[in-house]
Protein backbone atom coordinates (compact mmCIF):
# COMPACT_ATOMS: atom_id res chain seq x y z
CA UNK A 1 0.00 0.00 0.00
CA UNK A 2 1.30 3.67 -0.92
CA UNK A 3 1.12 6.57 1.01
CA UNK A 4 1.34 9.81 0.06
CA UNK A 5 1.12 12.93 2.35
CA UNK A 6 1.07 16.73 1.44
CA UNK A 7 3.70 18.46 3.21
CA UNK A 8 3.88 22.74 3.64
CA UNK A 9 6.41 25.40 4.03
CA UNK A 10 5.25 27.84 6.51
CA UNK A 11 6.35 30.53 9.00
CA UNK A 12 8.36 28.44 11.73
CA UNK A 13 4.87 28.94 14.61
CA UNK A 14 7.93 30.60 16.66
CA UNK A 15 8.18 33.27 14.60
CA UNK A 16 5.86 36.32 15.43
CA UNK A 17 4.00 37.38 12.22
CA UNK A 18 4.83 40.74 10.73
CA UNK A 19 2.12 42.50 8.25
CA UNK A 20 3.93 43.71 4.76
CA UNK A 21 3.92 47.51 5.31
CA UNK A 22 2.01 47.43 1.78
CA UNK A 23 -0.79 44.98 3.47
CA UNK A 24 -0.14 42.57 0.59
CA UNK A 25 0.44 39.67 2.83
CA UNK A 26 2.55 38.51 5.66
CA UNK A 27 6.86 39.20 5.76
CA UNK A 28 8.45 36.07 4.42
CA UNK A 29 12.18 37.80 4.09
CA UNK A 30 14.43 36.66 6.12
CA UNK A 31 12.36 35.13 8.16
CA UNK A 32 12.19 31.18 9.75
CA UNK A 33 10.21 28.72 7.69
CA UNK A 34 9.41 25.11 8.83
CA UNK A 35 7.22 21.93 8.13
CA UNK A 36 3.50 22.83 8.83
CA UNK A 37 3.00 21.15 12.16
CA UNK A 38 0.17 19.07 11.28
CA UNK A 39 1.70 17.81 8.09
CA UNK A 40 4.73 16.52 10.65
CA UNK A 41 2.17 14.65 12.48
CA UNK A 42 0.97 13.36 8.94
CA UNK A 43 4.16 11.92 7.95
CA UNK A 44 4.64 10.42 11.20
CA UNK A 45 1.33 8.56 11.30
CA UNK A 46 2.40 7.43 7.51
CA UNK A 47 6.16 5.94 8.72
CA UNK A 48 4.70 4.67 11.38
CA UNK A 49 2.44 2.35 9.50
CA UNK A 50 5.06 1.34 7.14
CA UNK A 51 7.54 0.68 10.31
CA UNK A 52 4.20 -1.85 10.91
CA UNK A 53 4.51 -3.28 7.95
CA UNK A 54 1.28 -2.15 7.13
CA UNK A 55 2.18 0.68 3.90
CA UNK A 56 5.31 -0.28 1.44
CA UNK A 57 6.19 3.22 0.35
CA UNK A 58 5.74 6.89 1.89
CA UNK A 59 5.80 9.84 -0.63
CA UNK A 60 6.17 13.27 0.21
CA UNK A 61 4.21 15.95 -2.02
CA UNK A 62 4.55 19.55 -1.52
CA UNK A 63 3.44 22.25 -3.67
CA UNK A 64 5.46 26.13 -3.66
CA UNK A 65 8.47 27.52 -4.39
CA UNK A 66 12.18 26.38 -4.70
CA UNK A 67 13.14 26.37 -1.07
CA UNK A 68 10.15 23.80 -0.46
CA UNK A 69 13.03 21.25 -0.97
CA UNK A 70 13.81 21.77 2.42
CA UNK A 71 10.71 20.78 3.64
CA UNK A 72 10.35 17.90 1.93
CA UNK A 73 14.02 16.49 3.19
CA UNK A 74 13.39 16.50 6.40
CA UNK A 75 9.67 14.93 5.17
CA UNK A 76 12.36 12.01 3.62
CA UNK A 77 14.65 12.23 7.01
CA UNK A 78 11.47 11.64 9.58
CA UNK A 79 11.44 8.81 7.26
CA UNK A 80 9.17 9.29 4.12
CA UNK A 81 10.69 7.00 1.09
CA UNK A 82 10.96 9.96 -1.43
CA UNK A 83 9.72 13.00 -2.23
CA UNK A 84 7.82 15.18 -5.21
CA UNK A 85 8.05 18.55 -5.39
CA UNK A 86 5.35 20.78 -7.39
CA UNK A 87 7.27 23.72 -8.18
CA UNK A 88 5.82 26.97 -8.99
CA UNK A 89 6.10 30.62 -7.73
CA UNK A 90 2.19 31.37 -7.74
CA UNK A 91 -0.19 31.75 -4.69
CA UNK A 92 -1.03 27.89 -4.30
CA UNK A 93 -5.31 28.28 -2.78
CA UNK A 94 -7.01 24.71 -1.24
CA UNK A 95 -8.77 23.86 -4.77
CA UNK A 96 -5.60 24.06 -6.75
CA UNK A 97 -3.36 21.99 -4.24
CA UNK A 98 -5.92 19.65 -4.41
CA UNK A 99 -6.09 19.56 -8.30
CA UNK A 100 -2.26 18.82 -7.77
CA UNK A 101 -2.67 16.16 -5.64
CA UNK A 102 -5.54 14.70 -7.15
CA UNK A 103 -3.41 14.30 -10.51
CA UNK A 104 -0.28 12.76 -8.11
CA UNK A 105 -2.66 10.47 -6.29
CA UNK A 106 -3.75 9.31 -9.85
CA UNK A 107 -0.38 8.98 -11.27
CA UNK A 108 0.98 7.39 -8.15
CA UNK A 109 -1.54 4.60 -7.61
CA UNK A 110 -1.71 5.89 -3.60
CA UNK A 111 -4.53 4.42 -1.36
CA UNK A 112 -4.07 6.09 1.54
CA UNK A 113 -3.63 10.06 1.21
CA UNK A 114 -3.10 11.75 4.54
CA UNK A 115 -2.58 15.14 5.18
CA UNK A 116 -2.56 17.59 8.12
CA UNK A 117 -6.07 18.96 8.84
CA UNK A 118 -5.00 22.64 7.89
CA UNK A 119 -1.63 24.95 7.63
CA UNK A 120 -0.83 27.29 10.67
CA UNK A 121 -0.23 30.45 7.77
CA UNK A 122 -4.28 30.54 6.06
CA UNK A 123 -6.14 28.21 8.59
CA UNK A 124 -8.04 27.23 5.62
CA UNK A 125 -9.03 23.10 6.14
CA UNK A 126 -10.01 22.91 2.94
CA UNK A 127 -7.23 20.88 0.89
CA UNK A 128 -8.51 17.23 2.70
CA UNK A 129 -12.34 17.96 1.79
CA UNK A 130 -11.84 19.23 -1.67
CA UNK A 131 -9.41 16.07 -2.72
CA UNK A 132 -11.77 13.91 -1.39
CA UNK A 133 -14.37 15.26 -3.47
CA UNK A 134 -12.07 15.56 -6.08
CA UNK A 135 -11.26 11.68 -5.78
CA UNK A 136 -14.84 10.77 -4.93
CA UNK A 137 -13.17 8.65 -1.92
CA UNK A 138 -14.35 8.53 1.85
CA UNK A 139 -12.79 11.18 3.82
CA UNK A 140 -11.82 10.99 7.58
CA UNK A 141 -11.04 14.71 8.98
CA UNK A 142 -9.37 15.51 12.68
CA UNK A 143 -8.01 12.07 13.22
CA UNK A 144 -6.97 11.39 16.62
CA UNK A 145 -6.44 7.58 15.86
CA UNK A 146 -6.31 5.64 13.04
CA UNK A 147 -6.12 1.74 12.29
CA UNK A 148 -5.70 0.28 8.81
CA UNK A 149 -6.61 -3.45 8.16
CA UNK A 150 -8.40 -5.62 5.34
CA UNK A 151 -8.68 -2.52 2.98
CA UNK A 152 -10.55 -0.34 5.44
CA UNK A 153 -9.47 2.27 7.94
CA UNK A 154 -11.07 2.80 10.96
CA UNK A 155 -10.30 6.26 12.22
CA UNK A 156 -11.55 8.18 15.59
CA UNK A 157 -11.97 11.35 14.75
CA UNK A 158 -12.33 14.96 17.06
CA UNK A 159 -15.68 16.21 17.05
CA UNK A 160 -17.56 18.95 19.09
CA UNK A 161 -18.20 17.63 22.53
CA UNK A 162 -16.41 14.49 22.05
CA UNK A 163 -15.38 11.82 19.42
CA UNK A 164 -16.40 9.55 17.23
CA UNK A 165 -15.22 6.08 15.36
CA UNK A 166 -16.10 5.57 11.63
CA UNK A 167 -15.35 3.03 8.83
CA UNK A 168 -14.01 3.57 5.99
CA UNK A 169 -12.78 1.77 3.12
CA UNK A 170 -9.75 2.34 1.00
CA UNK A 171 -8.82 4.60 -1.01
CA UNK A 172 -9.44 7.54 1.63
CA UNK A 173 -8.30 10.68 2.86
CA UNK A 174 -7.18 11.41 6.16
CA UNK A 175 -6.47 14.81 7.77
CA UNK A 176 -4.77 14.80 11.20
CA UNK A 177 -5.43 16.42 14.79
CA UNK A 178 -2.84 17.05 17.36
CA UNK A 179 -3.95 14.32 19.38
CA UNK A 180 -3.07 11.32 16.55
CA UNK A 181 0.78 11.40 17.71
CA UNK A 182 3.71 12.87 18.79
CA UNK A 183 6.42 13.24 15.87
CA UNK A 184 9.79 12.44 16.13
CA UNK A 185 12.99 14.26 15.79
CA UNK A 186 14.85 13.71 12.51
CA UNK A 187 18.19 13.01 13.39
CA UNK A 188 21.44 13.47 12.00
CA UNK A 189 22.03 9.57 10.38
CA UNK A 190 18.55 10.16 8.53
CA UNK A 191 19.50 13.74 7.84
CA UNK A 192 22.15 12.50 5.50
CA UNK A 193 20.22 9.56 4.50
CA UNK A 194 17.52 12.08 3.66
CA UNK A 195 19.83 14.03 1.10
CA UNK A 196 20.56 10.86 -1.07
CA UNK A 197 16.66 10.08 -1.11
CA UNK A 198 15.10 10.45 -4.73
CA UNK A 199 13.44 13.66 -5.23
CA UNK A 200 11.52 14.66 -7.73
CA UNK A 201 10.54 18.09 -9.32
CA UNK A 202 7.74 18.91 -11.80
CA UNK A 203 5.29 21.48 -12.76
CA UNK A 204 1.27 21.93 -12.56
CA UNK A 205 1.07 21.93 -16.00
CA UNK A 206 3.01 18.64 -16.39
CA UNK A 207 0.22 17.99 -14.00
CA UNK A 208 -2.24 19.42 -16.57
CA UNK A 209 -3.40 21.48 -13.38
CA UNK A 210 -4.21 25.49 -13.75
CA UNK A 211 -2.84 26.42 -10.43
CA UNK A 212 -3.98 29.96 -11.27
CA UNK A 213 -5.43 31.60 -7.90
CA UNK A 214 -8.98 32.48 -8.28
CA UNK A 215 -9.41 34.50 -5.22
CA UNK A 216 -7.43 37.78 -4.98
CA UNK A 217 -6.22 39.20 -1.51
CA UNK A 218 -7.14 42.78 -1.27
CA UNK A 219 -5.28 43.61 2.01
CA UNK A 220 -3.90 41.58 5.26
CA UNK A 221 -4.29 44.08 8.67
CA UNK A 222 -2.81 43.41 12.16
CA UNK A 223 -5.19 42.82 14.33
CA UNK A 224 -6.37 45.35 16.48
CA UNK A 225 -4.35 46.33 19.61
CA UNK A 226 -6.42 45.14 22.73
CA UNK A 227 -6.73 47.67 25.54
CA UNK A 228 -4.80 47.30 28.74
CA UNK A 229 -6.98 46.09 31.48
CA UNK A 230 -8.05 48.30 34.60
CA UNK A 231 -7.62 47.17 38.42
CA UNK A 232 -11.59 47.52 40.17
CA UNK A 233 -12.06 47.71 44.32
CA UNK A 234 -14.68 46.16 44.60
CA UNK A 235 -17.61 44.10 42.77
CA UNK A 236 -19.57 47.17 42.66
CA UNK A 237 -17.16 48.97 40.53
CA UNK A 238 -17.00 45.68 38.44
CA UNK A 239 -20.56 45.70 37.98
CA UNK A 240 -20.18 49.54 37.24
CA UNK A 241 -17.57 49.49 34.13
CA UNK A 242 -19.23 46.31 32.72
CA UNK A 243 -22.85 48.10 32.83
CA UNK A 244 -21.86 51.34 31.45
CA UNK A 245 -18.44 50.59 29.61
CA UNK A 246 -18.63 47.14 28.78
CA UNK A 247 -22.39 47.39 27.98
CA UNK A 248 -22.19 43.71 28.29
CA UNK A 249 -25.00 44.04 31.64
Amino acid sequence: MKILVAVKRVVDYNVKIRVKSDQSGVETANVKMSMNPFDEIAIEEAVRLKEAGIATEVIAVSCGVTQSQETLRTAMAIGADRGILVETDLELQPLAVAKILKALVEKEQVQLIILGKQAIDDDSNQTGQMLAALLNVPQATFASKLEISNNQATVTREIDGGSETISMKLPAVVTTDLRLNEPRYATLPNIMKAKKKPLEIIKPEDLAVDATPRIKTIRVEDPPVRKAGVMVQDVKALVEKLKNEAKVI
